[in-house]
């Protein structure tokens, strides 16, 4: 499905194929301890406050980036629905809406990942860092799975 024009300018899009089924996949986001190894762009590591994974829950964490300084995140979930799609709405900083997917591709998963800022202008400040972090993110992601699945 397309996104109004309006939306595809505001919009990061990214897709991932995981070699994991999915509900390997969803797992590796659902598990609180998991998402803390793997969150962020590279570099980045994660002190999770809050992680109530619910629709309607709270996720508070602080980002830890590789130039020393922390980010403080705060965000709540619009909706998680078990192996198929999270919808987060960050609040702290940057506002955005993160949907992910997850769709059954064989025994491997597509991983869809759609980052909704609220204007084109604010999307295009960012845009430089976000598209390559929302990559490093995914990579991280893929990586975890895999650490997961080799039960390390």
């Amino acid at each position: 499905m397309a996104l109004p024009e309006s939306e595809q300018q505001r919009t990061d899009v990214k897709s991932r194929r995981i070699d994991a089924p999915v509900s390997q996949v969803f797992a590796a986001f659902r598990d609180a301890n998991s998402l803390e190894r793997w969150w962020g762009p590279a570099g980045f590591s994660n002190t999770f406050h809050e992680f109530d994974f619910r629709t309607g829950g709270q996720w508070r964490h602080t980002m830890h980036g590789p130039d020393g300084n922390d980010y403080e995140n705060e965000s709540r979930f619009l909706e998680v629905s078990d192996n198929q799609r999270i919808v987060i709405e960050h609040l702290s900083g940057h506002h955005f809406i993160l949907t992910i997917t997850f769709e059954p591709s064989g025994e491997a998963t597509l991983v869809h990942w759609q980052q909704l800022f609220d204007t084109v202008e604010h999307y295009e400040q960012i845009r430089q860092f976000v598209s390559p972090a929302n990559e490093q993110n995914l990579e991280k992601y893929a990586a975890e799975v895999n650490r997961r699945a080799a039960g390390k």
